[in-house]
């Protein structure tokens, strides 16, 4: 594992106040490889609360601050001011707060969705090149390192032509009216705060995420999308959805996305198909991956081993046979944006090179391809060319 820094960026946060389902994962990534070091924050939708946390924090009275605004303003005039700052907020907020930090010259880490529209997610875009600041999406299951080798399997003919994606994240701990009971889960089946969808946004673009890394030169040609409000007060956001897609040279994918399978834990799987082989990656049991030859034995990758691809192993903390989770997942993300971000400030150490990481880009085409999904769920689940 590589040293990505010379000195902890200085960073703030936006949400992930106490009570948040988030924030203390974000905390703890952040702080793993000591890449980042927690400065600032502005926690609570109530300024008190808000104060009171990130004091509990260690943070300077004076530095937990009542709202966003207030913090970007003021630490801009600091010269120990935080230099980058995660958002960990409703999807409602999420455009406002992220362009607001990119105008204070602030890189940005956001929770998914970056914003609601394809138009807002371009404008994000075209600041953060303008301000030539990073901005990273967490779509945290991508840190896994067995995601890397599927991508170097792909990337050496393993499996040959690739000819079926089957993509699904379908939990079941929303398969009745939690939301009446859970305030933070009732925002997320609120369009005001949620945005156009729930589990597209939600769950789907996770695995379509983890695809695009091991497939990234795959492009979808079009798609056709239905969805449903199985608990009907959740209409007319969806709790289930499924999802097909035709890409550029063929092949075609699912995505099952569903908050109602009865049963499920999680759910989250990725199976690619080839012409020789196909592989399949569980996000339940992060460390193997599935890799079966047309008439073979089916064999079990095991995370850290030597056999595997070098890629692979860059974010090895451990050695193999000892479980790595999803909080280490997201240490791996966060040091590939602090390494990013290190590299924009001409701090990064010569010639080394990281794994790709969930940029601006990634979060674009997140916003995109829902708004394809919500166009032709809301025509009558058509086929439509992707735009």
């Amino acid at each position: 594992m590589t040293n990505n820094r010379k000195k902890p960026i200085r960073w703030g946060m936006v949400g992930g106040g106490r009570g948040s389902q988030i924030g203390y994962i974000h905390r703890s990534a952040a702080h793993r490889d000591d890449v980042f070091a927690l400065a600032a924050g502005a926690f609570d939708i109530d300024p008190e609360r808000g104060r009171a946390f990130g004091v509990d924090l260690g943070l300077d009275e004076a530095r937990s601050y009542p709202d966003y605004a207030a913090m970007f303003a003021t630490e801009a005039g600091r010269a120990d001011g935080i230099e980058a700052v995660s958002i960990a907020t409703p999807n409602n907020t999420h455009f406002a707060i992220c362009k607001a930090a990119l105008e204070h010259d602030l890189h940005v880490i956001c929770e998914k969705p970056l914003c609601f529209t394809i138009a807002e997610a371009e404008e994000l875009k075209a600041l953060s090149e303008a301000r030539g600041r990073i901005v990273g999406v967490t779509y945290g299951y991508a840190g896994h390192q067995m995601i890397e080798q599927a991508r170097a399997m792909v990337r050496n003919g393993d499996l040959g032509e690739i000819r079926i994606v089957n993509l699904q994240f379908a939990h079941g701990f929303h398969s009745a009216a939690v939301e009446e009971q859970n305030a933070s889960t009732r925002w997320r089946v609120d369009a005001k705060f949620a945005g156009p969808s729930y589990v597209l946004g939600d769950v789907g673009t996770h695995p379509l995420y983890i695809a695009k890394v091991i497939l990234p030169h795959l492009k979808i040609r079009r798609l056709l999308c239905t969805r449903q409000s199985f608990v009907k007060s959740r209409a007319p956001l969806e709790d289930n959805a499924v999802t097909l897609m035709e890409y550029d040279n063929g092949a075609i994918a699912t995505i099952w996305s569903s908050a109602v399978n009865a049963g499920s834990m999680h759910g989250q799987k990725i199976r690619i198909v080839g012409s020789k082989a196909s592989i399949e990656w569980w996000d339940e049991r992060p460390n193997q991956l599935s890799y079966e030859i047309q008439g073979e034995p089916a064999r079990i990758l095991e995370r850290g081993m030597d056999y595997l691809y070098p890629e692979a192993r860059i974010d090895d903390r451990i050695g193999g046979g000892h479980p790595e989770g999803l909080f280490e997942a997201w240490a791996n993300l966060y040091r590939r944006f602090g390494f990013a971000i290190n590299r924009e400030r001409g701090l990064a150490p010569a010639g080394i090179e990281e794994h790709v990481f969930p940029d601006v880009d990634a979060g674009l085409e997140g916003v995109r391809w829902v708004e394809n999904c919500v166009r032709s769920a809301d025509a009558g689940g058509i086929w439509l060319d992707y735009r």
